[in-house]
């Protein structure tokens, strides 16, 4: 087979709250994306804040393992660029393209890819730069990514529907099941609605550019987004409605036909999925597992857990989870007395929730969900006499994935870091109300 292209399309802040993941919501061309391709069901990135859940992504590695523990424009910047996917596509002879925004590293050169193509042309847009380059002549297999910002919050609101069409109207609208049935949250979720059909025309336009092309069969797109809604709750928190995403692939090798899969998967998986599929060494550094035999029917699972993590957003909250079909264990390493506020986007639902003192809400350091009767993740059953044999499990396999990845955080040590980083303020970098001495720091 000859090596396909590939498009890495992807959003902000979208997590799975689109048509084909059952939504109210009017995304007709992800939806054709999905019943042309193979939907992922149970999805997820491994950090649910932005910065981190792309490196993950496109090193194949943990962010941790990776060394990327907050925002790019925040002073983090992926410790080692040479690890991102453009410089090991680069070697196999693709030729690699970036037409939207990258945030993994501050200097856009480090990325890899060879054509910047918001440099190359006045095209204002992701989707039009991305359209500018599939019209051209391909001698080579390309590697084209694609981001978007159009679900990301615009202040406390997003960005409108597309031009001269009617906005969502908040009457007839459902939030998310971590909210009550407000005025409130109906038209934060109506706003969100909005934006979703904004980013699925824009993406619209990609989809036709491959077609008018005749590039749609020997292509590979892989649609997903870094993490779930900058809703309270959700972004920034490892519970699924943080981690969740959408993932939706069509092309060859299988990825074809609306397939739906069950099994569970990182993206962490999409890395060894593409040297797979592209007849490619993979690099050592990976941690993931391709997920072709999934998609071909050799296997219904490739792992019997994931796992996700959160370090920085605006301020220190660490935390590490890991999810299996039936169980989520949460585990937080900062004695924290209240929620980090800071670390969620400013919003209507987010003024809403404060108004009926989210700050008093409690903050517990281990919790354990039963995710097959209890979905929303709200009842905590760490502390259930009779589930303790799960908990202990659950705990023994969260501290081993730790081991073997050689996470630097712990009770006692706290991931610090990069002098230019910008903080919300001093004390985000300390656990608690503990002092840690330099020896127990880790430079990252």
């Amino acid at each position: 087979m000859n090596k396909p292209n590939i498009i890495y399309i992807h959003s902000h802040d979208t997590g799975r709250y689109v048509q084909p993941y059952g939504h109210a919501i009017p995304t007709p061309n992800i939806q054709k994306l999905s019943e042309e391709g193979v939907l992922f069901r149970n999805a997820f990135c491994a950090n649910p804040t932005c910065s981190p859940s792309r490196a993950a992504l496109l090193t194949g590695q943990w962010a941790h393992s990776c060394g990327m523990g907050g925002l790019a424009n925040r002073g983090w910047s992926l410790p080692v660029p040479e690890h991102l996917i453009p410089h090991t596509l680069n070697k196999a002879g693709y030729q690699t393209a970036l037409a939207g925004f990258q945030h993994v590293v501050r200097n856009v050169e480090d990325t890899g890819y060879q054509r910047i193509l918001s440099k190359e042309n006045g095209k204002s847009g992701a989707e039009e730069r991305a359209c500018v380059f599939l019209n051209e002549k391909h001698d080579s297999p390309f590697f084209l990514d694609i981001g978007f910002g159009e679900t990301h919050r615009r202040g406390k609101g997003f960005d409108p529907p597309p031009d001269a069409e009617p906005k969502t109207d908040p009457r007839y609208v459902k939030p998310p099941p971590t909210f009550p049935d407000t005025p409130e949250t109906r038209q934060d979720m109506a706003e969100y609605i909005d934006s979703a059909r904004r980013l699925d025309w824009k993406m619209g336009k990609v989809f036709d550019a491959l077609d008018n092309n005749g590039l749609t069969e020997n292509t590979l797109v892989i649609c997903t987004t870094d993490h779930g809604l900058a809703f309270p709750r959700m972004k920034c928190h490892v519970t699924d409605h943080g981690i969740g995403v959408m993932l939706i692939i069509r092309g060859p090798g299988g990825f074809d036909g609306g397939k739906v899969i069950d099994g569970l998967v990182s993206q962490i998986d999409l890395f060894p999925t593409i040297c797979e599929l592209a007849e490619i060494d993979p690099p050592d550094w990976l941690q993931g597992y391709s997920v072709l035999p999934l998609v071909q029917g050799k296997e219904e699972e490739i792992k019997d857990a994931i796992y996700a993590e959160v370090n920085y957003h605006c301020c220190y909250e660490p935390q590490r989870a890991i999810r299996t079909k039936r169980w989520k264990y949460i585990r937080r390493y900062d004695n924290a007395k209240q929620w980090a506020l800071p670390n969620c986007d400013d919003s209507i639902s987010k003024t809403f929730m404060m108004d009926n003192d989210w700050t008093d809400q409690p903050v517990e350091s281990e919790r354990l969900y039963d995710v097959v009767f209890d979905s929303s993740e709200a009842h905590n059953l760490a502390e259930v006499a009779e589930y303790n044999d799960v908990l202990v499990e659950m705990r023994g396999k969260l501290e081993q994935w730790r081991s073997e990845t050689n996470d630097p955080v712990s009770d006692t040590q706290i991931m610090i870091p990069p002098d230019s980083a910008v903080l919300n303020d001093p004390s985000d970098v300390s656990p608690g109300d503990k002092h840690y001495p330099a020896s127990e720091i880790v430079k990252m």
